[in-house]
């Protein structure tokens, strides 16, 4: 999964919020196209937390027959371990190669709590896991140890970007054992999660411009510090204070953007709010500037 950025792809709603798997199917199958190192369908960027179970099943399908093997695919799954044990059997009756387990739902747990979680749906599922560790889900080193013992669990994604904690489990893990950089906007610190022994990183601009996303992961990979400089000084920066002006748009913007490059993935569903006009003039500014920094056009 190191051999290219993890692309996270939109799920397409019709105006009416209701689920475009036609449009999906669209979206996915040019995710795929790009050669990522995997794809992970209906996780955050994809709003997992929006799906009923049937559409959950479709989106999964619809991936896993895009991606006809050619690149592993990751479903996410969530919420407390009886309701992500359901949607595990969706994902494996779909055919996903591996699970993204997502941060569980409103309540803050204790670790032995948290290893519990990852041991139950362990349990129930054939497939690998890939544990979340974001908002109230944050593995201590006695824990991390735990979870890595727990059969099925072969990796850890880290989006606190604590790179004194992550780099005391990195160097705890057995070998072989999978990290991911998670952060918003991972490419912003891609650099810094390198320097830990985590050089593979999701990227939610690779849900609408895989050109840039591809291109910071080549001048990442080659040492182009020149630039990898100059794309986060003249985009990506820029896209995380954008990103950062209104809650929830680390999906929206992203959804905004892939609409401005006709993707056919559509609005947000409530709670989340597409950008506001004046937000969505800017995004449209800032895609233009960064598609030019790597020869392509909006």
């Amino acid at each position: 999964m190191a051999g290219g950025v993890l692309s996270f792809p939109l799920t397409s709603f019709h105006d009416d919020g209701s689920l475009d798997p036609d449009g999906f199917r669209t979206h996915v199958a040019a995710r795929i196209a790009t050669a990522p190192g995997a794809v992970f369908p209906a996780c955050g960027t994809g709003e997992f937390f929006s799906l009923d179970e049937d559409e959950y099943r479709t989106v999964v399908t619809i991936t896993v027959e895009e991606a006809a093997g050619r690149v592993p695919v990751v479903a996410g799954v969530g919420y407390g371990w009886a309701q992500a044990a359901r949607f595990t059997r969706i994902a494996e009756e779909a055919g996903a190669d591996a699970l993204l387990v997502l941060p569980h739902y409103l309540v803050t747990a204790p670790q032995d709590g948290l290893v519990a979680q990852l041991e139950q749906l362990a349990t129930r599922t054939r497939l690998p896991l890939i544990a979340y560790q974001r908002g109230q889900v944050a593995y201590g080193l006695d824990a991390f140890r735990r979870i890595a013992q727990i059969p099925g669990v072969i990796g850890l994604k880290d989006g606190h970007s604590d790179l004194d904690r992550l780099q005391r489990l990195t160097l705890a893990a057995p070998e072989g054992f999978l990290f991911f950089n998670g952060a918003s906007t991972a490419e912003i610190q891609a650099r810094a999660y390198a320097t830990v022994g985590v050089p593979a990183y999701s990227s939610a601009v690779h849900a609408f411009a895989p050109e840039i996303a591809n291109a910071f992961f080549a001048a990442l990979r080659d040492g182009d510090d020149k630039t990898v400089e100059k794309l986060l000084r003249d985009f990506y920066v820029p896209l995380v204070e954008l990103r950062d002006r209104v809650p929830g748009y680390a999906v929206s913007l992203v959804k905004a953007a892939a609409r401005l490059r006709g993707h056919p993935v559509g609005p947000v569903r409530a709670p989340l709010t597409d950008p506001s006009a004046a937000d969505l003039a800017d995004l449209t500014t800032l895609l233009t500037t960064g598609l030019d920094l790597v020869g392509a056009a909006l």
